[in-house]
């Protein structure tokens, strides 16, 4: 029997493999859904796995069937933190607490003017700012744009530079939010208040750990569920 809680953390997961399955086709990776998980069989973009699980108990075999675990890189996204990898060659790389924050919570206007992202120069500003020196601007290519529930939103002052923003992913039941940037008491106000007037109906998932957690469980997000993150070793 699927709990409560459960079916948060499965709409959470089913959303970001959404938002993993569009940053592969902005890269010209294919991938595909099943019924347990979402899965690409090529390396995927830098920081995005290779596999999501979206319901609990998921067959491992059938799983790593279906990614390239000879190539270096792989990873798995254990969306229930319920498997063991150990015997393929993986590690736990990271875990992390899926979130959850109903809908119409009211929150404080932000700081910022927000926007949304529709042009590559806007995205490209967007991205050093994302980046913050980190060498991976080219991550969020143009291609991120063609996508119809994918949402780049950022925070600026008038006239000024990107100081903040984040991506939403709608998804049937969710709106998720990634790749928070920015100072939090600027960043959370900013990307929720942007969310709500996107989409006033949906609640807001995503995962975060550390000190990002603590600053989401500030701004009205509940921790849901464990998540973990498996990377597998390649031999000396």
């Amino acid at each position: 029997m699927t709990t409560p809680q459960q079916l948060l953390v499965r709409n959470a997961a089913r959303n970001n493999a959404e938002w993993c399955a569009a940053m592969c086709r902005a890269h010209g990776v294919g991938s595909g859904f099943q019924d347990e998980t979402w899965a690409a069989a090529v390396r995927t973009p830098l920081y995005y796995p290779d596999a999501v699980t979206l319901r609990p108990g998921a067959d491992a075999i059938a799983l790593l069937a279906r990614i390239d675990t000879i190539s270096p890189g792989a990873s798995v996204k254990d969306s229930f933190a319920d498997l063991d990898l150990t015997g393929a060659g993986f590690r736990v790389l990271f875990e992390a607490e899926w979130i959850h924050r109903a809908a119409g919570v009211p929150i404080a206007a932000p700081d910022l003017g927000w926007e949304v992202v529709t042009d590559p120069d806007t995205l490209h500003e967007w991205a050093l700012a994302w980046d913050d020196g980190g060498g991976h601007r080219d991550l969020f290519g143009p291609g991120v744009l063609d996508d119809p529930e994918t949402f780049v939103l950022a925070g600026r002052s008038a006239d000024g530079p990107v100081l903040a923003g984040a991506v939403a992913t709608r998804s049937e039941r969710v709106v998720g939010v990634s790749n928070v940037f920015g100072p939090p008491h600027t960043a959370w106000p900013l990307v929720l208040h942007a969310v709500g007037r996107l989409f006033p109906a949906l609640p807001v998932v995503g995962y975060e750990q550390g000190e990002d957690l603590a600053a989401a469980l500030r701004y009205g997000f509940e921790a849901v569920g464990l998540l973990r993150v498996w990377a597998h070793e390649q031999p000396v």
